[in-house]
């Protein structure tokens, strides 16, 4: 007797149950009435629903010079402390220059720069010493780099994880960013136009920023910096970074006493204990706030501060916002150039859906009709079991947040043609047992157990296929196998275990001398 296990009918009634819950919001939407359902609506890729889309180079040669300005300090500390007589030590360009005024000073220099022969190549003429990055060292800057700053535009850009972007490295030095849906450019510039390096240096007490003007000189270990606007003082601080953004771990936009937008931030156990000694030591002397080598702010220590602090500046509600989602995601390695900037019209997309639901309906329609042709009441039920395996599709998009593109819309275009295969297979191989002279209930399990093999194999072979595009391709060619692999799975399903569950109770309730095949 042609049998259908409980626990397999259990199975198909749970998986299409969640299938229409977690579909549903597609046809509904995610609110009103809807809002009591498991799902959300699939997310839609720029071509579809429009959006921003930037193409950032990350400034490499700004990254070399920042690794050689701080060998440059670490060597000039080093020099001092061997009293090694040096002059016009500095950076030029990517190049590390100086001089020494004694030649036996030479092997004294070179022990300490030996340690570093792997990142930089050191060219020595006489007295003169140039360092450069060696071709093995640019490409681990190059590479470590692009690869954090991938890391932060995406938690600058997507810090709920819910918006879907798509980030990616394109060649040595560059990053495609396309957001969905995302109609305000200018933000997203603001966003990654920062590379939001936060510092807290003590303001040097012993020169005013005038003073500095009119003489021209700052004391040695100074740095005269611009104020973060126009109309914000300048300072001389301190070149020594006493704590660092890096050491931050909360920041939220606030109000400070006065009611004027702020910028409350938290530090982690080891910036606490610093800014504790460090506020401790320095009562009464100003304090200056530095973000990306302008001064925000230099208030005056009151007290010893540990971990809570707060950014006050001349701000506005909105930058206080973007200024600490800036600061939670950390700072840019580098800063980012926009070499190329498009915004995409939904009504691109509005089209395109249109066309793929014309694409999706009338290929739909012409396999309903084929299969119900060519194999009468059971090309009916595959019919039933393609409908399933469509719900089945929009839910697993739905719940795994998968970004549907027009190629994905194309992926399961294609899986309608590909979902019936199987049935087609199993039918086929039915009515060869039954003109082999095979009862129906006989035809019926041998036709099953001799193509499920077959089915298998070639769906299996499919979905590797589609596995490696997702891996080793890009945007568009993943959005198509996202769905491709999806449709695939599915399709296994409907046509095992959803088509036969269909097929045995139509024969166990009709008990049918012949099969309408």
């Amino acid at each position: 007797m042609l049998q259908f296990d409980a626990w397999k009918k259990a199975v198909v009634a749970v998986t299409i149950l969640f299938g229409v819950l977690y579909a549903a919001p597609n046809i509904l939407g995610s609110g009103g009435g809807a809002s009591f359902l498991p799902g959300s609506p699939i997310n839609l890729g720029l071509d579809l629903q429009g959006g921003s889309h930037l193409l950032l180079r990350v400034d490499i040669e700004e990254v070399e010079r920042e690794r050689l300005s701080n060998l440059a300090d670490g060597l000039r500390v080093e020099m001092r402390k061997n009293k090694v007589a040096f002059r016009n030590l500095d950076v030029v360009n990517t190049a590390l220059t100086f001089g020494l005024r004694n030649v036996e000073d030479n092997d004294k220099v070179n022990s300490y720069i030996s340690e570093l022969s792997r990142d930089y190549d050191v060219i020595i003429e006489g007295l003169e010493w140039r360092l450069t990055l060696s071709e093995q060292g640019r490409i681990d800057v190059q590479t470590a780099t692009v690869e954090q700053s991938i890391e932060i535009i995406r938690r600058r850009l997507d810090p709920d994880g819910t918006k879907e972007p798509i980030i990616q490295r394109q060649g040595l030095e560059r990053i495609l960013v396309q957001l969905p849906g995302v109609d305000d450019p200018e933000r997203v510039k603001r966003l990654l136009g920062r590379t939001a390096r936060l510092t807290f240096q003590l303001v040097d007490t012993r020169i005013t920023a005038q003073e500095a003007r009119q003489s021209g000189r700052v004391p040695p270990g100074s740095v005269l910096l611009e104020g973060a606007k126009p109309e914000d003082p300048s300072y001389v601080v301190e070149r020594r970074v006493m704590v660092s953004g890096d050491m931050l771990d909360q920041a939220s936009a606030s109000f400070d006493q006065q009611s004027r937008p702020a910028v409350t931030f938290q530090l982690n156990a080891l910036g606490g204990k610093k800014f504790g000694r460090v506020t401790g030591e320095n009562i009464g002397r100003p304090f200056a706030i530095v973000l990306d080598g302008k001064v925000v702010s230099a208030p005056v220590i009151q007290s010893q501060i540990f971990t809570n602090g707060q950014i006050t500046g001349n701000f506005s509600v909105e930058e206080t916002q973007e200024l600490s989602l800036i600061l939670r995601a950390g700072a840019l390695p580098a800063p980012l150039i926009v070499l190329e900037e498009r915004s995409v019209g939904p009504g691109l997309g509005a089209d395109s859906i249109a066309a793929g639901k014309i694409a999706a309906i009338v290929g739909m329609v012409l396999v309903i009709v084929y299969m119900f042709v060519s194999y009468g009441l059971f090309g009916l039920f595959a019919d039933i079991a393609l409908c399933v395996n469509i719900i089945l599709i929009l839910a697993a998009l739905s719940a795994l947040q998968a970004t549907l593109t027009l190629p994905g819309i194309a992926g399961i275009v294609l899986t309608m043609g590909m979902a019936v295969d199987a049935n087609v297979l199993i039918f086929e191989r039915i009515r060869e047992e039954v003109k082999a002279g095979r009862s129906v209930r006989a035809a019926i399990e041998a036709g099953y157990d001799r193509a499920i093999s077959t089915i298998i194999d070639s769906n299996l072979t499919t979905l590797f296929a589609a596995l490696f595009l997702f891996i080793f391709g890009s945007g568009p060619i993943k959005g198509f196998a996202v769905t491709l692999s999806l449709g695939i799975i599915t399709s296994m399903f409907t046509a095992i275990l959803v088509t036969r569950l269909i097929i045995t109770l139509y024969v166990n309730r009709t008990r049918p001398k012949l099969l309408s095949l």
